[in-house]
């Protein structure tokens, strides 16, 4: 895996722990977890897209 594409599933990782702490602390934000959502397709896309 190439250090950009390591490099976004960390943060992507990163933001579902902070997605889920903020759910835990507040409650559940609808925007949070779309968005999220897209971070990981994009995450994804990045993975599946690199030269082999």
């Amino acid at each position: 895996m190439p250090g950009s594409a390591k490099t976004m599933a960390v943060c992507t990782v990163g933001g579902l722990v902070a997605a889920t702490a903020y759910t835990v602390a507040l409650g559940a934000n609808g925007w949070l977890w779309f968005s999220w959502v897209v971070v990981a397709l994009v995450t994804i896309g990045v993975v599946a897209a690199r030269p082999v």
